[in-house]
């Protein structure tokens, strides 16, 4: 009798621990690797600075890391001066397919961003790290100097300004550091890519 429920179990143990094993959540890796660039292909709008890789299907002469220059433009074999600022990787991908389709059947062309380096703020003065800091979407004057690390203790909070520059225009404005602080949200001042916030 014995041996007859040992037979048993050693049927049912097997098949229990496959079940067991199709049960468990999918690996938490491959749940975690969403492709970054293909995320930001529908949202992120490309600005100068910024770093795509370009690829042409069974075109390596026309595929290539490229650099989005100053004005906007990014050159490629053919075509020349593209306009790539302004719009998606998904957009700048249907672009160039377009204008391709005069010198190639039905291309397929994808755009990926490499590096994002136009979505920028600097810090200068008395914070804890001066530099480039990332900017996140809706980033306000408090975010970006905690990013920073925060000010040092010799920081004069009363003279904090923003320096922006909009279409050739240099405005300095002015920030009321303690009253955001206690919770001003209008005085907490939403950035815009490229400001420069210069604490004394």
């Amino acid at each position: 009798m014995k041996s007859v429920k040992l037979v048993i179990i050693a049927f049912f143990v097997p098949t229990l621990f496959c079940l067991a094993q199709n049960n468990k959540p999918a690996n938490s890796s491959a749940v975690k690797s969403v492709d970054l660039p293909t995320v930001l292909a529908d949202s992120y709008i490309i600005g100068p600075s910024d770093v795509l890789t370009v690829t042409v299907w069974k075109e390596p002469s026309l595929s290539g890391n490229l650099l989005v220059r100053p004005d906007g433009m990014i050159s490629i074999s053919l075509l020349g001066d593209v306009q790539a600022s302004g719009i998606s990787p998904l957009q700048l991908a249907d672009q160039i397919a377009i204008k391709l389709k005069k010198y190639i059947q039905d291309p397929k062309v994808s755009v990926v961003l490499t590096q994002i380096n136009s979505k920028k703020v600097f810090l200068l003065g008395e914070v804890q790290r001066r530099g480039p800091v990332e900017m996140t979407s809706g980033m306000t004057v408090l975010q970006a100097i905690a990013s920073a690390g925060g000010l040092t203790d010799f920081a004069s909070t009363k003279k904090i300004y923003i320096l922006r520059d909009e279409a050739g225009n240099h405005q300095k404005i002015p920030v009321r550091y303690k009253e955001a602080l206690k919770g001003n949200s209008d005085l907490d001042l939403m950035l815009k890519p490229g400001d420069t916030i210069v604490v004394p």
